[in-house]
């Protein structure tokens, strides 16, 4: 896994806070803080190719080694001799948080803004390509430069975002065993990804108790900004009832 490691240890209940795709553990530092104040031990993890210069490190990656990256974070703590460990992420990170949930011992787990329902409908693609061409920008590369890579990255993207939404579909064949308590939240307006996932997700965990929140105006990050206050205030008061 990716060296930066962000953990705080405070007190014997832990959480782990996934990141998004593209994104890094800024995504939910402010998450983080809150609830380090609250006393509990919070670790955020890089992933792979993530909070780097290069843009294109990023391709050299996908959801199996971002899996493995959550396992590493989960093992980290087990051998620090955390045993109450709750485990949260943004969209990708949601993902992972997922696979931890169903393969390993949590107390609680969430999503914020997660494609955890397997679907087509996405902006993903898009965006990942403004965001490719700000940071290529940024390392001095010329319009043509980027535009004469755009079919090779592109594609590549959607070999990763494929392999995302495979291993989604078969994370969904266990929702309903799920039985720990569940923590979805979205943003109403989000830009990425549909917010119907959200309620279509509330609806295939048929046998767990399920906080839900829907941020009506909020977009696809909610976890910064006035909604991420809120968001925080929702997160500590279900960890205080569930962790």
């Amino acid at each position: 896994m990716n060296k930066k490691l962000k953990y705080e240890k405070n007190g014997p209940k832990a959480v782990i806070l996934f990141h998004a795709f593209t994104g890094t553990p800024l995504d939910v530092n402010a998450v983080g803080k809150a609830l380090e104040r609250e006393n509990y031990t919070v670790i955020m993890p890089t992933l792979d190719g993530h909070d780097l210069d290069d843009p294109n490190e990023i391709l050299k990656y996908g959801i199996k080694d971002w899996v493995k990256n959550g396992e590493e974070a989960y093992q980290t703590l087990k051998e620090d001799g955390y045993t109450d460990i709750s485990v949260f992420g943004l969209s990708l990170g949601g993902v992972i948080a997922t696979h931890l949930m169903l393969n390993e011992d949590v107390k609680s787990y969430g999503v914020f803004s997660s494609p955890v329902i397997s679907t087509s409908e996405t902006n993903v693609p898009k965006m990942f390509w403004q965001w490719y061409t700000f940071k290529m920008k940024k390392l001095g590369a010329e319009d043509a430069e980027i535009q004469a890579k755009k079919t090779d990255v592109m594609n590549r993207v959607e070999d990763i975002l494929i392999g995302i939404n495979d291993y989604t579909e078969e994370l969904s064949k266990a929702y309903d065993t799920v039985q720990l308590p569940v923590f979805i939240a979205q943003g109403g307006a989000d830009q990425m990804i549909s917010a119907k996932q959200a309620g279509a997700f509330k609806d295939a965990l048929t046998q767990a108790p399920v906080d839900f929140h829907c941020y009506e105006e909020a977009p696809h990050v909610i976890t910064t900004g006035r909604v991420g206050k809120q968001l925080q205030k929702d997160l500590i008061a279900f960890l205080e009832k569930n962790a």
